[in-house]
């Protein structure tokens, strides 16, 4: 491959008088700056943090007049970037730029900025993800120079790119490219969401829309996008976009990924009260007067039934009845309490409902572990089959061991944290060990093995940064969490790039299969009995102890790291790690 030139950079004050800072740009420069496609970055510092615009453009003096006269006129962010006295931008050059490069290039500085700690609001108003053109395999490495050279610059608004990469923020962003199964689902589901919309008649039926998908098929990006788009779309004026003025809800039960949402929404202005959890909705909404559309991620750990904070029956139910169109994305295996399950034949009902309306999706690509086809196969078979077959050997290089101790896995684990290469990395255990009732004498309660032990997530104490908003981070994120083991209940709906699992007691292994064991577990949500609607109570404790090795086993991006606590168990593991296919 040819050797790809670096970029031209110009730092620049931003500012009526545009033109005396343009004659700064070199004379050898103002090919690539004047005559060719730019792309730019406008900033301002707000308190402690900054505001960032990002465009791009084929006439770079043409557009900032644009911004700093015409464009003032319309948009409430251009007009408060043109008052800003202390308002600079970066204008970025490069001799392969075209239109299609340019806008893939702005999409993955809106995906980055959008995620960085010390960016408070992202002003852009669009997606812009392209399909194959005749530069795109040079993206990758332009991009790479471009924020290398950014950082150099200012370093505050331009970390290193495996910091961000990191961020939960990053991972659930809308600004993701989405494949082409994402975009034909997203297309699919826009298209119903404008055939109910657009319907004004009263007595419509509201349509419920299923996507089905596994852990890891990239349900999360794409609902972000989804739930994206249509605020763009609302925003514009009546006339402009067939969805202008809808009204569009991201809901999710779940603290951790609610954390991150309401995150994303902060930063690209959306307003707080579109990101909430599904029982804040149902007690503030009304049937009589539904909204047009809701957007449920992790939809499986809708509640069905009702408990203290949540008096109705089924909250699918409810939702369904206060808005037009309800997107749900499920994943049966990832049900973890009681609270959760769905009776056979309710959800059976649903789905027949969505079928017959063919508002039933099924998401099929595995998007999060990067591995080969055989290492996927054996953690599903362990999950699925409850069978532990020979490690394969990974040609993707998936790391896969398990390791003798746990005091092992945790020295293992902190080294890939610790590794710039690498990053965020932690252990999570099954429940259990106890989390409630008399700590232990260090003042947790703790994960304990032998005479090894670690406390359990959200108990160590915060590490006092004044650059770090802990109120915007997932457990996994804040610094402290590599001294803690996570559970399902701060990791679910997580990447990590390496993972150490531990498999505690309430998963054995008995006459050659993995057994489930709901007397050994801690988990209360997971064990007690569940009352049906006829009346009957049922446990259901092994499918839900399943379900959470299902959680656990799956979040590990490059790598999986294995210790378990039955001896049996632990010793198929080894057995079977000894057996290692070596490329065959």
């Amino acid at each position: 491959m040819e050797r790809i030139a670096n970029p031209v950079i110009y730092e620049l004050k931003y500012e009526n008088k545009m033109e005396r800072h343009y004659e700064g740009v070199q004379e050898t420069h103002e090919k690539l700056i004047f005559n060719y496609p730019t792309v730019y970055i406008v900033h301002h510092p707000e308190k402690e943090k900054f505001c960032v615009y990002i465009g791009e453009t084929t006439d770079i003096r043409r557009r900032t007049e644009q911004h700093l006269k015409q464009g003032s006129k319309k948009r409430k962010d251009w007009e408060k970037l043109s008052r800003r006295d202390d308002a600079n931008m970066f204008v970025i050059g490069h001799e392969l730029f075209n239109k299609s490069l340019t806008l893939d290039i702005e999409n993955k500085l809106m995906h980055y900025l959008s995620s960085v700690e010390a960016v408070q609001e992202v002003y852009n108003r669009r997606t812009n993800e392209q399909n194959e053109y005749y530069t795109s395999d040079q993206m990758e490495p332009i991009f790479s120079k471009i924020w290398g050279e950014l950082h150099r610059k200012n370093n505050i608004i331009f970390p290193t790119r495996r910091r961000i990469e990191d961020a939960a923020v990053f991972k659930a962003s809308p600004f993701h490219k989405l494949t082409q199964e994402q975009l034909q689902t997203k297309d699919r589901i826009m298209l119903k969401i404008f055939e109910n919309v657009a319907n004004t008649r009263k007595d419509t039926p509201h349509q419920l829309i299923m996507v089905n998908g596994e852990a890891g098929s990239g349900k999360t990006v794409l609902m972000s996008n989804l739930f994206y788009e249509l605020f763009q779309e609302s925003e514009k004026e009546q006339g402009e976009s067939i969805f202008s003025g809808i009204s569009t809800y991201l809901l999710v039960n779940h603290e951790q990924q609610l954390t991150v949402y309401k995150e994303i929404a902060k930063k690209l202005g959306i307003k707080e009260q579109y990101v909430q959890k599904p029982t804040s909705f149902i007690n503030n909404h009304s049937s009589e007067n539904p909204v047009d559309v809701v957007i449920v991620d992790e939809a499986h750990l809708l509640w069905t039934q009702g408990k203290q904070s949540y008096r109705g029956k089924n909250q699918l139910d409810d939702l369904l009845e206060k808005a037009k169109v309800v997107v749900i994305v499920f994943d049966e295996n990832q049900i973890l309490s009681t609270e959760q399950i769905w009776e056979d034949e309710l959800l059976d009902k649903y789905k027949g409902m969505c079928q017959n309306e063919n508002n039933y999706i099924e998401l099929k690509n595995q998007m999060r572990i990067h591995s080969s086809k055989e290492t996927v196969k054996w953690i599903r078979n362990i999950i699925d089959l409850q069978e532990v077959g020979p490690i394969p050997h990974d040609e993707l290089g998936y790391d896969l061991r398990i390791f003798e101790t746990p005091k092992e896995l945790e020295k293992a684990i902190v080294e890939k944290n610790d590794n710039e290469n690498i990053g965020l990395s932690r252990i999570v255990a099954t429940f259990d060990w106890e989390y409630s009732g008399n700590k232990k004498e260090d003042g947790y309660w703790d994960v304990s093995i032998g005479d090894w032990k670690m406390p359990w997530n959200l108990q160590l104490p915060k590490v006092k940064k004044k650059s770090i908003n802990y109120k915007s981070l997932a457990w996994a994120e804040q610094p402290q969490t590599i001294a803690e083991v996570g559970s399902t209940f701060t990791i679910q709906g997580f990447d990590l790039n390496y993972v150490g699992v531990i498999i505690g007691p309430s998963v054995v292994f008995r006459d050659g299969k993995i057994q489930f064991v709901p007397e050994n577990s801690k988990n209360e949500k997971a064990v007690r009995n569940r009352t049906l609607s006829d009346g009957r109570k049922e446990k259901f404790g092994e499918r839900l102890l399943k379900n959470e090795l299902n959680v656990l086993l799956t979040r590990g991006v490059k790598g999986l790291y294995i210790y378990a606590v039955d001896p049996a168990l632990q010793e198929e593991l080894m057995r079977r790690q000894g057996e290692k296919i070596n490329g065959k």
